[in-house]
């Protein structure tokens, strides 16, 4: 999910090109980041490399539906569907949710309806605690406990590990002391002396395949801590 300073990143899958463009230039008066994908085929793709908070995906494109879409997107794609549909069936939308649709309007639709669709469901995702954070290709699950490397690999973490991981990445970016480490993992201040933190990187850091001598993924900030860190390639 984007950063709260950011906009909300749309991307919009329509096959009608002046359709698509019109709804794109609404979405972006409202301050949504929007892209747009006019054919079936390229909309798996998008949805995997872009990581959008949010897809707005109609049935009826050239190539794959919207249905065979939303299947395969959502094996691996955590954010909001949102699908579209010309045909005012109820089999329709009762299709799409089983699929892995979060909600499901019906052409023509009205842009302030939509927009309204947009914001209950960026509302409710932002509302819950957050469970998957992704850099790239690199991903951590909460709901899992399970870490994705970039070369698609998942290392076996134990649960230490993993708390531990989590309370980086959940503040990737920023440096994190022992002291706060051992309060939030362990409940305990840290005396100076407990080497359980360092061990514990050094581990993650070996599952993570994070360079011993260089590591950038974890890096160690001399008298202050830790801090998760993006890779230029990700």
């Amino acid at each position: 999910m984007s950063d709260v300073s950011q906009p909300f990143r749309i991307l919009l899958i329509e096959g009608d090109d002046r359709l698509s463009a019109r709804v794109a230039d609404y979405l972006r008066k409202h301050e949504y980041e929007v892209q747009t994908v006019l054919h079936g085929n390229d909309a798996v793709p998008a949805i995997l490399k872009g990581c959008p908070d949010l897809v707005i995906l109609d049935v009826n494109l050239p190539g794959k539906d919207g249905f065979q879409i939303c299947c395969e997107a959502r094996e691996q794609f955590h954010g909001v569907i949102i699908m579209v549909t010309a045909r005012d069936e109820q089999f329709d939308e009762v299709l799409g949710l089983e699929f892995g649709a979060d909600d499901c309007v019906h052409k023509p639709v009205e842009p302030r309806v939509l927009l309204a669709r947009i914001k209950a469901q960026l509302r409710r995702v932002t509302a819950r605690p957050r469970e998957l954070h992704t850099f790239g290709k690199f991903e951590i699950n909460r709901a899992s406990r399970t870490v994705k490397l970039p070369d698609g690999s998942f290392p076996e973490l134990t649960s230490a590990e993993f708390d531990l991981l989590w309370a980086l990445v959940s503040c990737a970016g920023e440096v994190v002391s022992r002291d706060e480490l051992m309060r939030q993992l362990h409940g305990i201040e840290f005396d100076g002396r407990d080497r359980t933190i360092d061990g514990g990187i050094s581990k993650l850091r070996r599952k993570l395949q994070d360079a011993a001598g260089t590591p950038q993924r974890i890096k160690t900030v001399r008298g202050k801590g830790y801090q998760f860190g993006k890779l230029g390639g990700d």
